[in-house]
């Protein structure tokens, strides 16, 4: 029994006796130079050795043995002994450093460092593994430098899909690729007091982060390159390539519900779920926001020539978290949500020359996020069916989101070295609103407590053909491409169940002809709303099922002059279908010296991004909530009459100039990339503020409206920096370093107010109207005046630890006392500017986290994000548009998560 237990120790740490034999060698990097304390690692036991000073190592190893060689910034690779005594090799610098990139340059030599334009180049597999975070936006969050995402908390659909922006400008202003195709992007329109109001941006989180190779972020204006939507840069995914490797991990953690520094409550009303007191389940708890993950990826080789199918799949369930609220909002905190992403990348040769692939996938996601509480009858809201709440009741809005893509194509060399890239792309995504523990009120006891509220999809198909040469014999090197596409998009909004939508009379019918039937009204006799509380459904008058097509061309192109000085450019022509056409240009240029270790760069380009179909003919009909009060609100379509009535024109085109200049270094493990930007963009389309005429709106029972217009011409700038130094500490240990920052300031240089034909509002009044300073500091909220973030590493051949501090900076916000009290000249609303700011004063986040490798197939990560619970703000005064105790802010409103994670690979 004995034996057999030794036997079963020595498999589980990987102790293996065989014939053993001595292997030795040198290494060196791909310009010949030795590389130091390299670990060398026998693989699947303990046994292992570093390389010393000069790049020399000698192990003694079984015949049979695989060597891993690993070192911080270069590619792990693996050699088998095969008997051999001798093994030499090359260590190629990897992600971040040497990567060859697909986007910002279509040249095939073009790395990370030396592009005209500043790329990042993020590992999202070893940044998931040590940090714990599980979706792609978090990911993005802490490791770009000019990324920003804010969780939303009761604002509907954007609690679900999570608005992010690059360089302050908006979330649909920045294009994401996938393998270098165009992704689709989300059906939702954000509408509430969001990040991104008025935008339709790419939902990030729908791509599992497990199944990510690599994410490069272009942080430059591209649409002469890409088209529409890449004014303030492109995020490109690139999908996992590996083979004949089974890997996975699992993650489990959650949020302290303790409320942690910074908060202070100033209100002197009761509040809500502090501390897990008063929670809607009626239990106290110290945690919330359970979070569970689990992945599983694998790769299979096809044929002898490097052909390939990689498949991801991916399981994530994270329960709400519940923060301090008033009563009526009881149900402040993030959503809960459960998810499964299932995605495949493929590549199969058909011959020397040419090779078909494809990727794509399904996500799917179940969220529940809370919406505002509704009082009982008995404190005066007649919205609660006594009966069904007698207590009041805090509605759930939930929705199933369904994104699939599938990409097909060809890619051949011909005979005279051109390539071509022959491509078809599909995407779609469907939104579904399920509205649980609610009611509609007219409909009294009868009434259901959940309703299919309806919602609303995207669709794209694109296909286009790409050519592309390198000439080596041009001057230092030219690249050369062009190509093609043809974009169809659809928008849809589909009805929910009548229930959902209709205001029922008194003998509970749906009222179909205001003329003949009396709205049904409570024992004092007021009249009772109609629709699912929380979110009313969509209704058949506001069904849309709408099409557009467009087609572009773009030539694009590299000239290295000489070795150290490389000039391109880029000219592109689009034509849709509905509003015109337009062209734009992009010149970039880079200089090296010091024998290619200090490189300056700078581009200029123009943009521009076509208005969404969403924001072109979204509607509905919602209730805003302001200081516990519920508004009928109607959100027109920009076609609609009732647009038209108040002055808004049809939407147009956004339209911006990029220009940017900075620097790279690179030389003995340390890099450095600094960049300035200036990006102006004219008629932004924005969501205006209320409009209360009640000689158009009173027919539609509704006491606001508010449009889609292009309404403001801003002018961003800002420094982008990004540090990194690699070095040995000692034998067998590294030491890693890494600063991001970035400074930006978003200046609204232009309100494009409307001339209100016929109305009596004064100037002043139309522009407070129009876009109110209230309106104003959402905007700015995306565009924060800093972000910095510093990153340090230790790890030896077993042992790592990492830690990061993020500063974020102050965040000023208009809060609901602008609603509340609409000021209709410009020294009103400087007296109330002075009273109704919040400030969300600047915060330093800290993680931590601890690694341990058992062996080289198992390793475990603990760790804490935001160790020690800071929270957004000092004050919490009531009128915050979210209801809780800290509006959207990019560190987020939930505190401390801790989390622990076990990786394998087999």
């Amino acid at each position: 029994m004995m034996k057999q237990l030794s036997y079963l120790l020595l498999l589980l740490f990987g102790v293996q006796f065989a014939n053993g034999q001595t292997v030795s060698g040198n290494i060196t990097d791909s310009e010949g130079l030795p590389v130091p304390s390299v670990n060398i690692i026998e693989k699947g036991t303990t046994n292992g050795v570093v390389a010393d000073f000069d790049g020399n190592y000698t192990i003694t190893v079984s015949e049979n043995a695989t060597l891993i060689f690993s070192f911080i910034g270069y590619t792990t690779k693996e050699l088998k002994v095969n008997g051999q005594s001798t093994l030499n090799l090359t260590l190629i610098e990897g992600v971040g450093l040497d990567e060859i990139v697909l986007v910002g340059s279509r040249n095939p030599k073009r790395t990370a460092l030396d592009t005209a334009v500043p790329v990042d180049i993020l590992d999202v597999a070893e940044i998931a593994a040590s940090t714990g975070k599980v979706e792609v936006n978090e990911i993005l969050q802490y490791a770009a430098p000019s990324f920003n995402a804010s969780k939303q908390s009761g604002s509907d659909g954007a609690d679900h899909v999570v608005p992010a922006s690059l360089r302050g400008l908006g979330p649909d202003q920045t294009l994401v690729l996938i393998n270098g195709k165009r992704r689709h992007q989300s059906s939702l329109v954000n509408i509430f007091g969001t990040r991104g109001r008025g935008n339709s941006g790419t939902d990030l989180n729908a791509i599992p982060a497990s199944a990510i190779k690599r994410i490069e972020v272009l942080r430059d204006g591209a649409s002469a390159q890409y088209g529409s939507d890449a004014i303030a840069g492109v995020i490109n995914i690139v999908l996992k390539d590996n083979t004949e490797d089974f890997s996975g991990s699992i993650t489990y953690g959650a949020y302290s519900t303790a409320i942690g520094d910074g908060w202070e409550e100033e209100s002197g009303e009761t509040l809500y779920n502090v501390e897990g007191k008063n929670r809607l389940d009626g239990k106290d708890k110290n945690y919330d926001g359970e979070t569970v993950k689990v992945d599983f990826n694998y790769g299979v080789d096809i044929g002898e020539d490097g052909g390939f199918i990689n498949f991801t799949t991916e399981l994530l369930s994270k329960n709400n978290t519940l923060r301090p609220g008033f009563s009526w909002r009881k149900g402040f905190g993030s959503a809960g949500v459960d998810s499964f992403n299932f995605m495949i990348n493929t590549e199969i040769p058909l011959s020397d020359n040419t090779e078909v692939y494809a990727f794509g996938g399904r996500n799917f996601r179940d969220t529940n996020a809370y919406a505002f509480s509704r009082d009982s009858f008995e404190d005066g809201d007649n919205r609660s069916v006594p009966s069904l709440y007698p207590n009041g009741f805090t509605p759930e809005i939930t929705s199933n989101i369904t994104d699939i893509s599938a990409s097909v194509g060809l890619k051949h060399e011909m005979d005279n070295g051109w390539f071509v890239d022959f491509n078809n792309t599909y995407g779609k995504n469907d939104f579904q609103y399920f509205i649980k523990n609610s009611n509609n009120a007219s409909m009294k006891d009868a009434s259901p407590t959940d309703f299919n509220a309806g919602g609303h999809f995207l669709s794209q198909n694109i296909t286009g053909i790409n050519l592309n040469k390198y000439f080596d014999d041009v001057a230092s090197g030219l690249n050369v491409a062009f190509g093609m596409e043809y974009r169809t998009e659809n928008f849809g909004i589909f009805a929910g169940e009548i229930s959902s939508y209709s205001l029922y009379d008194e003998n509970t019918i749906p009222i179909t002809n205001p003329a003949t039937q009396i709205v049904a009204t409570d024992s004092n006799g007021d009249a009772l709303p109609g629709g699912s509380q929380g979110f009313p459904g969509y209704s058949p008058d506001n069904e849309v099922d709408r099409n557009r097509s467009n087609y572009g061309i773009y030539l694009d192109s590299e000239l290295n002059v000489t070795d150290d000085f490389l000039i391109g450019g880029a000219l592109r022509h689009e034509t849709y279908s509905d509003f015109g056409s337009s062209f734009n240009f992009k010149l970039a240029t880079r200089y090296k010296l010091l024998d290619d270790a200090l490189a300056f760069r700078g581009s200029i380009s123009t943009g521009f991004r076509a208005p969404s179909l969403a924001q072109i003919y979204y509607n509905l009909i919602f209730t805003n909530i302001v200081a516990g009060e519920s508004i009928p609100s109607l959100l027109s379509a920009n076609n609609s009459t009732v647009t038209k009535a108040f002055g808004i024109e049809d939407l147009k085109e956004e339209n911006a100039f990029n220009a940017s200049l900075g620097f790279t270094f690179n030389k003995n493990g340390f890099t450095a990339t600094i960049d300035g930007y200036l990006i102006n963009v004219d008629d932004r389309i924005i969501l205006t503020d209320n409009f209360t005429d009640q000689a158009i709106l009173g027919p539609l029972n509704v006491d606001a409206a508010q449009f889609f217009a292009n309404g403001v011409d801003t002018q961003t700038t800002g420094l982008d920096i990004v540090l990194t130094y690699k070095t040995a500490v000692g034998s067998n240990s590294n030491l890693s370093f890494g600063l991001i920052g970035n400074l930006n300031n978003l200046d609204i240089k232009n309100i494009n107010t409307p001339d209100f034909e016929g109305s009596n509002m004064t100037d002043e009044e139309a522009q407070l109207r129009f876009f109110s300073p209230f309106s104003q500091a959402y905007l700015k909220a995306a565009a924060p005046d800093y972000k910095f973030g510093l990153n340090l590493g230790y790890s030896t051949s077993r042992f790592n630890i990492n830690t990061s501090l993020t500063q974020f900076s102050e965040v000023q916000l208009q809060d609901f006392q602008w609603v509340d009290s609409p000021p209709v000249t410009f020294l009103e609303a400087d007296a109330l500017t002075k009273v109704a700011t919040d400030t969300y004063e600047s915060r330093l986040i800290v993680d931590l986290n601890l690694g341990y490798k058992f062996t080289e197939n198992l390793n475990l990560t603990v760790g804490a994000n935001n160790l020690f619970n800071t929270y957004p703000t000092s004050q919490f005064d009531g009128w915050s548009d979210q209801g809780g105790l800290a509006d959207s802010v990019q560190m987020g409103s939930d505190g401390r998560y801790v989390f622990t994670r076990l990786g394998f690979s087999f």
